[in-house]
């Protein structure tokens, strides 16, 4: 039953990223091993959407690591079914980081039977392109199950790059990286932490090879600059190459005017209520790196369950074709919202 719902949820989700962004371009699924254990590690851009996005796209199933403070209660069991297991941070008490020592046993156990794991390299999440400072926790992960198992352990990093990262309808680049064999590292001579070492600074460089804009150096802003909603419809090596010798065209700086707020506004208005809804949700959170999360997730609920409302209302009053034009016009004017939004933004 659980592995039933873990790939109805991942095709839900699938479907919905399919809707939320423009276009996703996914490069090096080839480069996925197929033998051996596979450790996952992504930038963190997007709060809860990282994993998904992540999870959704790679066809095998995926045990992700995340903060302990959603597990437990009725949310349980669903956790569960989609093969998450909690982390916990010294704001959890001092008491629960002891039990992280089982969790990553268990991280170690699923490696080396050849199963697939996801684990954020990075200290925490944040919505800038540049990759921060790499914790050591997922490169010793893999040297520990390396050194415990017969069988390959690899390291494979990834890149989440986002168009905008919170606006709906803009480009998602997901790029797989070379995987890295732990096992080159168990057999070279050296004490333990330099090996983790080594193997972080791979991580480290193959991450930043999978990034539109890996460096936060002194030429970082006017390069973020240049990631807009035209340059990203290009190749991720056009981007990347572009980005690096600033030759791609820069952002359109578009004053905010009142019409354009007004054009928005009339598009908006089909879908009003989801849309208030999802406005008032997004208030709770003073995290705007959570804001692509929220939209995305509570979107795929309340958008759906509004066009059956608009659907079974209209279909009473006017009759079934009626109701299906109505619908369908909620939806396309919908659409254009988002891309006058992103446009505007």
């Amino acid at each position: 039953m659980k592995k039933l719902f873990y790939y109805f949820i991942k095709y839900i989700i699938k479907l919905t990223s399919l809707c939320y962004f423009r276009k996703i371009r996914i490069y090096g699924l080839e480069k996925i091993p197929k033998q051996g254990g596979v450790l996952f590690s992504p930038n963190h851009q997007g709060a809860f959407l990282d994993p998904l996005l992540v999870g959704c796209n790679i066809p095998a199933q995926v045990t992700s690591l995340t903060r302990s403070d959603v597990f437990g209660g009725p949310l349980q069991w669903f956790m569960d079914a989609l093969k998450m297991l909690p982390i916990y941070r010294i704001r959890n008490g001092y008491s629960n980081l002891r039990k992280n020592e089982a969790i990553f046993q268990r991280c170690k156990n699923l490696l080396s039977k050849n199963q697939m794991i996801m684990m954020f390299s990075e200290a925490s999440h944040h919505d800038e392109y540049y990759l921060q400072a790499l914790s050591k926790g997922s490169s010793r992960l893999a040297f520990e199950a390396q050194e415990n198992s017969d069988n390959p352990v690899y390291i494979v990093p990834v890149g989440i790059n986002y168009g905008h990262h919170r606006n709906p309808y803009c480009d998602l680049h997901l790029v797989f990286g070379e995987p890295i064999l732990i096992k080159t590292f168990t057999k070279k001579k050296g004490d333990k932490p330099e090996l983790i070492n080594r193997i972080k600074e791979s991580l480290r460089l193959g991450m930043k090879r999978c990034l539109w804009l890996p460096n936060n150096d002194q030429y970082y802003q006017d390069r973020k600059k240049l990631i807009h909603d035209g340059n990203t419809k290009k190749s991720f090596e056009e981007i990347k190459k572009g980005i690096e010798d600033q030759s791609l065209a820069p952002r359109n700086t578009l004053k905010k005017q009142s019409w354009k707020k007004m054009i928005v506004g009339l598009f908006s208005i089909p879908n009003l209520p989801p849309l208030l809804i999802i406005k008032k949700v997004l208030g709770l959170f003073e995290d705007i790196v959570f804001y692509s999360s929220i939209k995305m997730s509570t979107g795929m609920i309340l958008f759906v369950l509004w066009w059956l409302i608009i659907f079974t209302a209209s279909n009473a009053m006017w009759g079934s074709k009626i109701g299906l034009l109505i619908t369908i016009s909620c939806i396309s004017l919908l659409y254009v919202r988002q891309i006058l939004s992103n446009k505007f933004s």
